[in-house]
């Protein structure tokens, strides 16, 4: 199993622009609606104190991925029209398949890390191989891992969609769905997709969110609890363990819904709203409905954050 480092951490002497803004997605988007004039612009006022990273291009991961691609070949489906792009991914992205499952252009797409329990299972399958399912724009370019992705991005293998995967039965060692099934229009369609192609006694990893915010890559459809994850999969896999790990603890959500909660304020209300204690914030709901942090965040900020959804519809 070989790996391939493409982001570094940005420095005066490695920036580029295209690095940059490929290592950074929420900067391309704040470029593109002109929130700054560019990604150096970015940089030099507050990236190069934010730990920022920049995006490694070049032929780094070309050979490894021309010998990956001759390796899955075999384990295309046939009944689905693909196109080999220029030598480096198979495209099976047809204009059906973007319009049934409502897949459109974004720049939002995660480029998380691996953290310690995939990276286990990516290294116990060195010599086989493991499909990352909705892999995003990885930081590391693994030979044994295949990325499945909506967005040709530069350690894309294969272009698809999770409801009709472009793979044979029994085609991987171990399946990866790491963040992704909240965001697909059929996560049942998906769990069925996932078992169909992953090895009798082959691993799934699979991670979702519960008590998170709507955030959209690029679009977000549904949040589960542990039940409903479990409902997914139960009737095609043997559940072993239903886990919570240190990165998707109960504080990530605590911490993302207060912040942004703060960042739909503004002036007094925010600073008010900053300096509340814990202990200020506990009481009934009804307490609070009034008060200015409430009534004063606009109708996105509610739908991002609110408790429930109410839809109201009528028969055509």
């Amino acid at each position: 199993m070989s790996s391939y480092l493409l982001a570094e951490r940005v420095t005066e002497e490695n920036f580029t622009e295209e690095g940059y803004l490929g290592a950074n997605p929420d900067i391309f988007h704040a470029v593109k609606i002109g929130a700054f004039t560019s990604g150096r612009a970015h940089y030099d006022m507050y990236g190069k104190n934010e730990a920022r990273c920049v995006r490694v291009y070049g032929s780094i991961i070309l050979d490894a991925k021309r010998t990956k691609l001759e390796r899955i070949k075999p384990l295309l489906r046939q009944d689905m029209p693909f196109t080999l792009r220029q030598d480096h991914l198979f495209d099976f992205l047809s204009d059906n398949l973007k319009a049934m499952y409502s897949i459109i252009d974004t720049y939002a797409v995660s480029n998380n890390s691996y953290d310690g329990t995939v990276m286990d299972v990516i290294e116990l399958n060195k010599d086989k191989l493991v499909l990352d399912c909705g892999a995003g724009s990885r930081q590391v370019y693994i030979d044994n891992v295949v990325n499945l992705e909506i967005v040709d991005y530069d350690t894309t293998d294969v272009l698809g969609v999770g409801e009709e995967l472009p793979f044979v039965d029994n085609a991987f060692d171990a399946v990866l769905s790491l963040s992704v099934l909240e965001h697909v229009k059929n996560p049942f369609r998906c769990a069925q997709e996932i078992a169909r192609v992953l090895k009798p006694g082959g691993q799934l990893v699979c991670s979702v969110p519960f008590l998170q915010p709507f955030h959209g890559y690029p679009n977000h459809y549904y949040n589960m609890t542990h039940k409903g994850l479990e409902n997914l999969f139960d009737d095609y896999l043997a559940i072993d363990k239903i886990d919570v790990y240190e990165g998707t603890l109960p504080v990530w959500s605590l911490t993302w819904i207060l912040r942004s909660w703060a960042d739909g304020l503004m002036g007094k209300t925010k600073d008010d709203f900053l300096q509340m204690k814990v202990a200020d914030l506990i009481a009934s709901g009804e307490q609070y409905v009034k008060q200015p942090f409430v009534t004063e965040l606009s109708m996105e900020k509610n739908l991002e954050l609110a408790s429930a959804i109410i839809l109201i519809a009528h028969k055509k």
